[in-house]
């Protein structure tokens, strides 16, 4: 319990400064090291940031290491994560897997020669005490099962979507449905299950790049429960919510806190429905002002780390079955999977 794992960060931009900022607070985790393209032969030699430097991540994974953070693009991800597990290291990897099935599913070989090594992908927005607090009352069943969900998620252009690598279709995989929409699938599938029906319209006619700016999204699964989702790049004002309607009641998330804080406060808004409220039900709204969400998903991995424990949240199989979802999305609209030549499942054949 008091072995201090070593911990390498491959990718050291705004995330995975933020990752260290949090590992270092753990009592059982340090940073050693940190490769990124950016840095230069004379920032290698700087000892200053108290971690050696490295310009890639083979040259990182020379170092006595015990643990991988990988916070790189899409197209190096699952190669990374690879190399992290046939190297015996412990890997937590940042969302999405890869730029597609193939890449989560050769991860997924990979972890199978090496049961001992955790893995885990970082979605970050299971985390958040509003989320969790909306699972907690779906999972205790006092408002009943859930009928269905509406979800938003969206943000503004200005947000770099116009000249960064997540514009590349060869870098990102795909566009805003597959860099932060994926949050939202993720806790649709989290709070209901899988669904078998899908209807979408995928589409980039405004921005024109070759990833999509928008996702319109009608989901229904076997059990009846129907799932809108709108993931989109012309927002403009930064948006996150989510409505959540139960036989009992229902539950809205509105806003995420992050770094920005451009999305505004994080509230949940919980109704409880009545046979005489007249369609004005009894409402309580809870504001959260504090975001323990990277600490938390940090604790929660070093803890299966540590103590050897199975995980759950965000492991490989929920992180394929998410990129899965999203995948079956995009090939939902004909002319997108036919225009990209996509494919909605992975065996490896």
């Amino acid at each position: 319990m008091n072995k201090m794992y070593r911990v390498g960060i491959a990718g050291y931009g705004i995330v995975g400064k933020r990752r260290r900022q949090f590992i270092d607070l753990h009592p059982n985790m340090k940073t050693v090291a940190v490769c990124d393209i950016k840095f230069s032969e004379n920032d290698m030699k700087d000892t200053s940031q108290g971690v050696k430097i490295y310009q890639n991540y083979k040259q990182l994974l020379s170092e006595d290491l015990d643990v991988l953070f990988v916070c790189l693009t899409n197209d190096v991800a699952a190669e990374v994560t690879m190399a992290g597990l046939n190297k015996g290291l412990h890997v937590f990897c940042e969302k999405p897997p890869g730029r597609d099935l193939k890449d989560i599913y050769d991860v997924i070989q990979t972890e199978k020669k090496h049961p001992g090594l955790k893995v885990m992908y970082g979605f970050n927005h299971r985390y958040h005490e509003s989320v969790r607090k909306a699972f907690e009352i779906i999972r205790s069943g006092e408002l009943g099962r859930v009928l269905n969900l509406r979800g938003v998620y969206g943000k503004s252009a200005i947000i770099s979507f116009q000249s960064d690598w997540r514009t590349k279709r060869e870098i990102a995989g795909g566009g805003i449905l597959l860099d932060q929409g994926i949050h939202m699938v993720d806790l649709i599938r989290m709070f209901t299950g899988d669904f078998d029906k899908i209807h979408s319209f995928v589409d980039n006619s405004f921005w024109k790049h070759d990833v999509e700016d928008n996702a319109y999204v009608l989901m229904k699964a076997k059990n009846g429960v129907v799932a809108f989702l709108h993931s989109t790049a012309t927002q403009w004002r930064h948006r996150f919510h989510l409505d959540i309607s139960l036989e009992k009641g229902s539950i809205t998330l509105s806003g995420i806190l992050s770094g920005s804080k451009s999305y505004g406060a994080e509230t949940i808004t919980i109704a409880y429905a009545g046979s005489k409220d007249g369609g004005d039900p009894h409402e309580v709204k809870i504001r959260y002002n504090e975001d323990n969400s990277w600490r938390d998903e940090i604790a929660y991995f070093a803890n299966c780390v540590i103590n050897d424990q199975k995980v759950e949240q965000g492991s490989s199989e929920e992180a394929y079955r998410t990129m899965e979802l999203v995948y079956r999305i995009y090939c939902a609209d004909p002319e997108w999977k036919k225009k990209y030549n996509l494919t909605d499942s992975y065996s490896g054949k």
